[in-house]
């Protein structure tokens, strides 16, 4: 893995400041619409009231700056269950490089649930490190947006429920490109040699550029990526590409040094208070949707307050609370309207909730084996120089 390589929920920037830091500061564009920001709201139509939960406790290991901290403690009121939430999940294979020999031999990580990317959610789902969900004890799953039922990396939908969701596209700086960017190709346009940025996560760079070759990503194999490779390998060699990055993608951007860059649409959303000439859109090819997932790891032992977090977290009024700290696509049915008593202004982002046409799009890149995942990884790094 590359040491240039940042990961979307940290995002760490050379200034020290995280992606998730620049929460509600600004709004952004998907297909070129201007959206208004969703500023942070610190109250909330969720009235916490001690109930009879499960009582217990629960051990939670996600991503940094990724809940509200009323939530968090709304949580522990509401159902009793204590909670020990750590920020500690800075990359998938990091995560996985630290906790595989304790998973494998059936041992406890110390959490219950842990929430990596759906591609390593499938990884862990598959090499049996993970138990089905006590389902029977979360009712409001029925909440879960029927475009997340099923999924790739879960076809049986017994193992995992998607905590946010994003999307992959085009971001770039009006003020450089002195016109609007629809296309993946304008990532190769040679007016803009030297200032394209491609990022180091190898599925949403590879995800666009199989796109722009009319591959699909959810189906893809090695063999049909190598013209994507090479389109890839020839804007690199040629000095097209700027370089490979990390978040740190988002100083390059407002400071004009990108002109167009692959990014996500969240950055962009929290980024355009410092320029106003940011854009982010969806290809005309076509994006890449990503999902962060809630698993429920062996051997742990806490079925009741799993179910308890779940539920809780699944509930509409406070899934919309979660969506106005984070700004994502939150995979809850029917927060809209929750979200519209909170910020009227986010409950009309086309960021978190994008239309019919975006979604028809959105691509979620397809499982790899061990073996193909190999040879991506490794001819990836390649031509990125990692």
């Amino acid at each position: 893995m590359s040491a240039r390589r940042r990961n979307r929920a940290t995002g760490a920037t050379p200034s020290g400041v995280t992606r998730r830091e620049f929460i509600t500061r600004g709004g952004a564009t998907l297909g070129g619409l201007a959206l208004a920001p969703a500023l942070l709201s610190s109250g909330s139509a969720f009235a916490a009231a001690q109930t009879d939960g499960p009582g217990g406790k629960v051990n939670v290991l996600n991503w940094p700056l990724y809940i509200d901290k009323k939530s968090k403690k709304d949580f522990t009121k509401t159902t009793g269950v204590a909670l020990k939430y750590n920020e500690g999940i800075n990359d998938n294979n990091e995560f996985f490089a630290k906790y595989q020999e304790e998973l494998s031999q059936n041992k406890s990580i110390g959490f219950d649930i842990v929430i990596p990317t759906s591609w390593m959610a499938q990884r862990l789902i598959e090499l049996g490190y993970v138990q089905k969900l006590p389902l029977g004890d979360i009712p409001n799953a029925a909440n879960l947006s029927p475009g997340f039922q099923n999924p790739l990396w879960d076809p049986t939908g017994e193992y995992s429920l998607p905590w946010q969701t994003g999307i992959t596209g085009i971001a770039y700086n009006l003020e450089v490109t002195k016109r609007e960017l629809t296309s993946i190709d304008d990532l190769f346009d040679k007016k803009f040699k030297g200032k394209i940025g491609v990022l180091s996560e190898m599925r949403d760079t590879m995800g666009l550029m199989a796109l722009s070759e009319g591959v699909d990503p959810a189906t893809i194999t090695f063999a049909q990526a190598k013209g994507a490779f090479k389109k890839l390998e020839k804007a690199s060699d040629s000095g097209q590409i700027r370089r490979f990055t990390g978040n740190d993608y988002q100083d390059d951007l407002v400071a004009g040094n990108f002109a167009a860059c692959i990014g996500w649409s969240g950055d962009v959303a929290q980024l355009l208070i410092e320029n106003e000439n940011l854009r982010f859109v969806v290809p005309d090819e076509g994006g890449m949707r990503w999902a962060d997932t809630m698993l429920w790891v062996t051997p742990s032992d806490q079925s009741a307050q799993v179910a308890a977090w779940m539920n809780y977290f699944y509930d509409p009024v406070i899934a919309a609370r979660v969506a106005n700290y984070v700004q994502y696509i939150s995979p809850v049915d029917g927060i809209k309207e929750e979200l519209a008593k909170l910020d009227p202004a986010a409950a009309e982002s086309e960021l978190i909730f994008p239309t019919e046409e975006t979604q028809s799009r959105l691509k979620t890149f397809g499982a790899l084996d061990s073996k193909e995942e190999e040879k991506f990884d490794n001819r990836f790094a390649e031509i990125a120089g990692a």
